[in-house]
């Protein structure tokens, strides 16, 4: 048989925050080339949607109501992607939230608020997952492909977004962390750092006439980015074309960080 490296049959993808935006984007490259899709959002009318979109293209698609901000949620959401679709190769860790406040007005609650969402859950989330690739690994079938989504904020300043960028600039390092870990696995860990993205949590700025003339103006491709942008790079880390790609960070920006 040929070598098909983007075909994704046969394997299990997990994206959490798959209801819209950057995760549905992900999720539709990864049903695509024929990956079993597993999504996870709290928004029921958006997960209906993302549901019969995912199914368009014929493959199995598990929609759940998981909270990331409860550890036992997780738990129980990763065993059940596991119990209904069989295995899990693929786990996108992409939920999130922002945190715009005047530094020296932040409060704890919500510091920890975003924390919990953006960095614990990654952690419980890819914890969950590993714990199942290990197992398959010692049982002769190793590999897996975990991928967090960080922000261009963990490398640049982000005023009045700190919380935010400390979460985004903690997973780079925790994906790399993984990467060495785990490589004896055949288990890769990598990260994706989107720009300036069309998204529930942009809505304000993509209003914002001043912010589309001096942010968006700037992105050399002159253009917000959109979800549809990460289906490859999710298609590409989910596939055997990645299989000696680990513990790097991917900026999809449109050129901004560099210009």
């Amino acid at each position: 048989m040929a070598f098909k490296p983007f075909d994704l049959t046969g394997k299990v993808a997990l994206v959490t925050g798959g209801n819209g935006g950057i995760g549905l984007g992900m999720a539709e490259g990864l049903a695509a080339a024929g990956a079993k899709v597993a999504i996870w959002g709290q928004n029921p009318e958006k997960n209906a949607k993302a549901e019969a979109v995912l199914k368009g293209y014929g493959v199995d698609v598990l929609v759940q109501k998981v909270d990331v901000a409860d550890e036992a949620a997780i738990v129980a959401g990763v065993a059940e992607v596991i119990e209904k679709l069989g295995r899990l190769d693929f786990c996108a860790a992409n939920a999130g939230i922002g945190g715009g406040a005047p530094f020296d007005e932040m409060t704890t609650e919500k510091w920890r608020r975003v924390t919990t969402v953006n960095l614990d859950a990654v952690f419980w989330t890819f914890r969950e997952a590993v714990k199942h690739m290990i197992e398959r690994s010692e049982a002769g079938d190793p590999g897996g492909s975990l991928v967090a989504t960080s922000s261009t904020s963990a490398i640049h300043g982000a005023p009045r977004n700190e919380a935010y960028a400390s979460t985004k600039g903690a997973v780079l390092s925790l994906v790399r962390g993984l990467a060495v870990e785990y490589a004896r696995h055949g288990i890769r860990a990598n990260s994706i750092l989107p720009g300036w993205i069309a998204t529930d949590m942009t809505a304000g700025l993509q209003a914002w006439d001043k912010f589309n003339e001096r942010a968006i103006g700037r992105v050399p491709m002159r253009r917000w980015g959109e979800g549809e942008d990460f289906s490859g790079i999710a298609v590409y880390l989910a596939s055997d074309a990645s299989k000696f790609h680990t513990g790097d960070s991917f900026v999809i920006d449109g050129g901004y960080t560099i210009f």
